[in-house]
């Protein structure tokens, strides 16, 4: 096998030094850190073709690395509003149950200042954009032989984004989403459905309420649970506390609700080093971590929780209260349930 021999050492370090001077020249006010990852990302697409990267392959790796730059320079334009994906079927009718539960509960997550995500196409993903206004709507558009046109209400607006890959798409639905919706649907919506989950389980994206919803007269998503209890749940393979990751919703209502209240008191999370960071908008009082702390021993190795101020490391919202703990980085369920228990706790500080 044809194979380009790899560089030397000095020439990599050579190669290095010659990057790092050329981002420095070009964006000298950048912070190190962004500076160093640009840096990385250069040497890495220079370095596919010592590889023996054919054409194809650096093709791939430079419009993927395009697409991704392109929705950030749109979604970066609404940072702090918090923003709800939805998947469903492309071929539900307008005039079909799902389609007018899916346009009813976009128009209640407008009202209460969230932005919706669709794949912009029609269905499911035309309702989706029907019950905000345009102002409050984004759509990601996959090209495909059969559909090469976004719905007529996203068609033409300047924060819908085009796709050619699906992996680049799926991307940037979790990666701004505070929450997903799931109409019902076919293959498309059953991979990206079961993919959030996966993310989420497996804490490779944060914890953010997932509903199941359904027009009137439905029981698609009961059947669908039956067979996830019966055959995954109890074979053991998943957990009983995974099904906390997701939620059956009785209505477009309790689907926005359930959403809010997510956000009652949970602002967000990260890691800090082996600490795992709850921010929260207002502050627990002794009495209620220390009962947390209990409830919840199992997602802490080691120590126990804690309140505190924003930890060194921290940039953003470091105004916000913490709970704060060393995560075991497994039960993403249980971390579910942790923040539910922490939304339902009285504002008064008891128990």
């Amino acid at each position: 096998m044809d194979r380009t021999p790899p560089r030397p050492n000095a020439v990599r370090e050579g190669l290095r030094r010659h990057v790092e001077s050329f981002i420095a020249e070009l964006s000298p006010d950048a912070p190190e850190d962004y500076r160093r990852h640009a840096e990385d990302l250069v040497r890495t697409a220079i370095r596919l073709l010592d590889d023996g990267s054919d054409e194809g392959q650096l093709r791939l790796v430079s419009r993927a690395v395009r697409e991704i730059r392109h929705s950030w320079i749109l979604f970066n334009q609404y940072r702090g509003t918090r923003k709800v994906t939805i998947y469903g079927s492309a071929r539900t009718p307008e005039d079909h149950s799902d389609y007018i539960a899916a346009k009813d509960f976009s128009g209640l997550m407008a009202h209460h200042d969230w932005m919706t995500i669709t794949g912009a196409g029609d269905g499911i993903m035309k309702a989706g954009h029907e019950g905000p206004s345009r102002e409050s709507i984004f759509g990601l558009r996959i090209r495909l032989p059969f559909e090469t046109s976004a719905n007529a209400v996203i068609a033409g607006d300047p924060k819908l984004v085009s796709f050619r890959y699906f992996f680049t798409r799926k991307l940037m639905f979790m990666a701004h989403a505070d929450a997903v919706a799931v109409f019902p649907g076919g293959f498309g919506t059953m991979d990206e459905l079961f993919e959030c989950l996966t993310l989420i389980q497996t804490g490779k994206s944060n914890v953010i309420p997932v509903v199941l919803l359904e027009g009137t007269g439905r029981d698609y998503w009961e059947d669908w649970l039956a067979f996830i209890t019966e055959h995954l749940c109890d074979n053991g393979w998943i957990s009983v506390e995974d099904l906390s990751l997701l939620h059956i919703a009785s209505s477009p209502e309790d689907a926005a609700e359930h959403i809010r209240l997510f956000y009652r008191r949970y602002h967000s999370a990260r890691y800090v080093g082996a600490t795992y960071v709850l921010r929260l908008t207002t502050p627990l009082s002794e009495q209620q971590v220390r009962m947390l702390s209990d409830e919840f021993g199992d997602l802490v190795d080691g120590g126990e929780m804690r309140q505190s101020d924003a930890l060194p490391g921290e940039t953003d919202h470091l105004d916000l209260p913490r709970l704060a703990f060393v995560h075991t980085k497994r039960g993403w369920g249980r971390v579910r349930e942790l923040i539910d228990r922490i939304n339902l706790l009285p504002l008064d500080g008891s128990c």
